[in-house]
């Protein structure tokens, strides 16, 4: 009898119990490209000054280049924020 009772529990340690599946979410960045719409470069008001024309007109192209630059940069910068 002490040797069945032997026998069963070494059969008892001889099982595997089946290993437990566990699903694990990993978060993993993933780079994106970006799809900002492409900033148009505008027609800039000093390209078509001559060197016969007034200082006054000179200035005025200047100034008015100098306001196109800066919205040009504005536009370039918001295009570059919205890929953040």
């Amino acid at each position: 009898m002490q040797v069945m009772l032997a026998g069963l529990l070494l059969a008892g340690c001889g099982a595997k119990a089946l290993p437990q599946v566990q699903y694990v979410r990993v978060a993993v960045p993933i780079q994106v490209p970006c799809r900002a719409p492409d900033v148009a470069v505008p027609a800039w008001a000093a390209t078509g000054l001559r060197k016969a024309d007034s200082l006054e007109v000179k200035v005025r192209a200047l100034l008015a280049e100098r306001r196109q630059r800066i919205g040009y940069e504005r536009m370039l910068e918001a295009s570059n924020a919205a890929c953040r």
